[in-house]
């Protein structure tokens, strides 16, 4: 199965041609991009587990469940990423 993003805007990134980021702005742009990514896949692994419960697959929906809050905890470590990254 591939793996396709819906967001048409994904990956372009517009900066004035003169305008370098410093490495901390590129990590704190990283660690938001990353966040919302995985917010997008929580969203997706909670639409399949209730289809999976749906079609009689409880085990395998509350895996599911399982996985979009292990995704959404991985998301707390970005913002505390970003955090220390922009006290410097």
């Amino acid at each position: 199965m591939s793996h396709h993003h819906h967001d048409n805007n994904h990956h372009h990134h517009h900066h004035e041609s003169n305008t370098q980021l410093s490495f901390e702005d590129k990590m704190v742009t990283l660690t938001e991009h990353w966040k919302n990514h995985n917010l997008d896949h929580a969203v997706s692994y909670r639409e399949w587990a209730e289809k999976a419960k749906e079609n009689n697959m409880p085990a395998i929906s509350a895996i599911l469940e399982q996985v979009a809050d292990m995704t959404l905890e991985i998301n707390k470590k970005f913002e505390q990423a970003a955090s220390l990254i922009k006290k410097g």
